[in-house]
């Protein structure tokens, strides 16, 4: 049994945010009613490579989902999904504050009628601040959240990713199932607001922004982790990551390089000598490993128990033996989308990784299905298509 097993949720949302959050609370066990609009459905479905009327990032997204298309618009669309709502154990949508209000879907007035619903608002802002009406993608927040200054330092670079959508994601999955632990104790359900902003801030602070922490003017300021640790080496034949952060694996380190003078070496003796002399330390370190091949520099250092990496490109990350071993990806025979590949749930339980949930499901292909599981016999599903209420 999957732990959110008889767990119904009811998502309506466009592009990565809430469709993440709820495909891994339906890889463990939830059921999830994706309510899409009624022309193009979500927009995701058509960004990147696709096949079937679907992308590859749509699929990745939306495992394990019910597609039901719907025009909220329309008053007869609304009142289907409050309908759902109030079967529904959480609700989630990733809509600017106040739209859900104006389409009379909004939290309080789902709540009076499901006291037990956990209604799960995302925005880019938040509700408060004269930004909270302002439209918010992934860029535009890693730019307002400091991420492109952590990532590029005195030039602002961008983390190619959608890092501030995944991370909303993850959180507002977490605070979800933490209402729903909640609603185990109480028996009610409650509102949860999260901005993309707060949730970004939230993950880059404890390093990010470690030098704006502690405010007494008596606080020593050193250097940013990310100064001291991030660093690329380059070999005769590729790169490689290392990251020696203890004395014994800076000796390691020095050992692996051929530079066993370094660790007695003053300027870089001690902590302190080492950050202020980290330029020098690395010129050392990049002459000794680019003149080896990767295939050696991480021999060495594995002979040393330093933390090292090669570093891999997408396509060889696919079929390193770690990844392999560890069972990471899976291949799928996707109805739409045919050969797929996709990445399994990482967290395992009582040692197992969980099944997959079905594929990503086709726009509005379980319209009818649920139409008729709300009551609403072949007639009336006519009469709703005819007067686009649903399609």
């Amino acid at each position: 049994m999957k732990p959110l097993e008889h767990i119904t949720i009811v998502e309506l949302s466009t592009m990565v945010t809430a469709s993440l959050a709820t495909m891994m609370l339906a890889e463990q066990g939830a059921r999830v009613i994706k309510v899409e609009p009624v022309d193009t459905g979500d927009p995701m479905r058509r960004f990147g490579t696709a096949k079937g009327g679907m992308s590859g990032l749509f699929a990745s997204c939306n495992r394990g989902k019910e597609s039901l298309r719907i025009d909220l618009k329309h008053a007869r669309g609304r009142a289907l999904v409050s309908a759902l709502a109030l079967r529904a154990d959480v609700l989630i949508h990733n809509f600017r504050p106040g739209v859900m209000d104006a389409l009379e879907l909004g939290s309080q007035r789902l709540r009076v009628a499901n006291p037990r619903l956990v209604y799960v608002a995302i925005s880019g802002f938040g509700t408060e601040g004269p930004l909270r009406n302002a439209p918010a993608y992934d860029p535009i927040v890693q730019a307002h959240a400091g991420a492109a200054s952590v990532q590029g330092g005195t030039t602002p670079a961008f983390m190619r990713t959608l890092l501030c959508d995944k991370l909303t994601a993850y959180t507002a999955c977490q605070a979800t199932t933490a209402a729903l632990f909640a609603r185990e104790r109480s028996g009610a359900g409650q509102h949860i607001d999260l901005s993309m902003l707060d949730a970004s801030l939230f993950f880059l602070f404890p390093d990010g922004y470690m030098n704006h922490t502690l405010l007494d003017t008596d606080a020593e300021q050193q250097p940013l982790l990310a100064d001291l640790i991030y660093e690329m080496t380059t070999t005769r034949d590729g790169a490689i990551a290392i990251s020696a952060s203890t004395p014994r694996q800076r000796l390691g380190l020095a050992r692996a390089a051929g530079l066993d003078r370094l660790v007695t070496d003053t300027r870089f003796a001690t902590p302190a000598a080492l950050t202020a002399n980290i330029a020098e330390y690395r010129a050392l370190l990049a002459q000794s490993f680019a003149g080896i091949t990767t295939r050696d520099a991480l021999a060495r250092l594995r002979e040393n128990d330093v933390p090292c990496a090669r570093c891999l490109t997408r396509n060889e990350v696919i079929d390193d033996p770690q990844v392999r071993a560890a069972g990471v990806f899976e291949v799928i025979d996707h109805p739409h989308t045919g050969r797929t590949r996709i990445m399994r749930s990482p967290a395992k339980f009582a040692g197992e990784r969980l099944p997959a949930a079905r594929p990503s499901p086709a726009h509005g292909e379980h319209t009818d299905a649920l139409l008729r599981e709300l009551g609403t016999d072949a007639r009336e599903i006519a009469r709703l298509r005819a007067e686009g209420a649903v399609r």
